[in-house]
């Protein structure tokens, strides 16, 4: 396992951006969830009275109890039906300090008096959007710098909502997923792809994949919604990838990677499709096909990470021109290991439009006809 360090990334362990820290149906108002991310631990719930999502700090200020932790016996969780839960604030369950979204202490039952300014805990900015929860994150403590993830075929009836896809967590760096965006040369041997067009677009905090071909599973025999596949596939910040394909049916994928600690990540993936039946209204069966669309992507997407769990970092690779721009993509994503003062030196070393030698740029289907 390879860390930040390692790969000379920049002066931040964990990058600046948002990221996907839980599917949303994990989530009900009865019962907090531990999670944990960016080598911290952490207390997410889903506030009773308003049904906002909230993530604080996991460990009272007061002994370090650990708020969100499984507990049964403890009288605040029984005398709670079950939960700690009080509205939109949480309860240790060990003292029962009682702390709200803002992560500030509202409340200690045996104390009298003002209550400490620093019994508090942090409160994240977190989104529920796309069936998940996401949260910014950011070293400097920082605003968010762009829009959280959404899109607009969320709300449209003719799409089917897709399931995430847990994909567990990887033993290595967010590093090697963030490759595979200028990775042209395992698009054939690894996907089965026979690539016809293929170049990056590097701009601001989005990082671009446009490419175009046959492909072995995901194209139908009769063409489909195209008789080649179709992706162009974004990276918005280091930790969320939307890809917008035509093959088989149209659709646009979404992968989502997490730093858990340093040097491991977790992954989800999932699917949204355009009603193969061309209603209006997806039905039944559209769902149905869709499920088994998004089966055949999962099938696609977890070839890498069968590669991905079995090698050694790529801290120094033997990179050649025809392989892509993987350096230009190196060098964009230590913007978000680093303080946004120097953001800017490293857009003008990445910025711009690559193709791999031997290939054709990419050409829009819809522009060219």
């Amino acid at each position: 396992m390879a860390t930040t360090k390692d790969y000379r990334i920049g002066e931040f362990t964990f990058p600046r951006g948002w990221f996907m820290i839980a599917e949303a149906s994990e989530l009900d108002t009865h019962k907090p969830l531990a999670v944990r991310f960016f080598g911290k631990d952490f207390a997410l719930y889903r506030g009773r009275a308003t049904g906002k999502v909230i993530l604080l700090d996991a460990y009272c200020p007061h002994m370090k109890t650990h708020l969100a932790a499984p507990n049964k016996t403890s009288y605040v969780i029984q005398d709670g039906l079950g939960t700690n839960i009080e509205g939109d604030a949480i309860r240790c369950p060990y003292h029962a300090w009682r702390f709200g979204p803002d992560g500030k202490c509202d409340d200690i039952p045996y104390h009298q008096g003002p209550i400490p300014a620093a019994a508090c805990v942090k409160s994240w900015t977190v989104v529920e959007s796309l069936g998940a929860v996401f949260v910014w994150h950011d070293p400097e403590g920082g605003e968010p710098e762009w829009e959280h993830p959404s899109l607009p075929q969320w709300d449209n009836p003719a799409w089917v909502r897709p399931k995430w896809d847990h994909l567990g967590v990887l033993n290595q760096h967010p590093q090697e997923v963030i490759d595979n965006i200028c990775d042209y040369g395992h698009l054939s041997p690894i996907h089965g792809s026979t690539v016809t067009r293929f170049e990056n677009e590097i701009k601001g905090y989005k990082a671009t994949q446009r490419q175009c071909g046959g492909h072995r599973t995901l194209v139908a025999p009769d063409g489909g919604a195209s008789p080649d596949l179709h992706t162009i596939t974004t990276y918005h910040g280091p930790g969320v990838l939307i890809s917008d394909l035509t093959g088989m049916y149209e659709g646009v994928m979404l992968i989502t990677n997490t730093p858990v600690d340093d040097g491991t990540t977790k992954v989800w993936h999932a699917l949204m499709v355009r009603a193969p039946s061309g209603s209006a209204v997806a039905t039944k069966t559209d769902a149905i096909e869709a499920a088994h669309f998004q089966e055949m992507a999962l099938t696609a997407f977890v070839q890498d990470i069968e590669v991905w769990n079995h090698k050694a970092p790529c801290l120094n690779g033997l990179f050649i021109p025809s392989d892509g721009a993987f350096m230009k993509a190196r060098i964009w994503y230590k913007q978000f290991y680093n303080p946004r003062a120097k953001k800017q030196d490293f857009l003008d070393q990445a910025e711009g439009v690559y193709v791999p030698r031997g290939i054709a740029p990419y050409t829009d289907p819809k522009l060219a006809a």
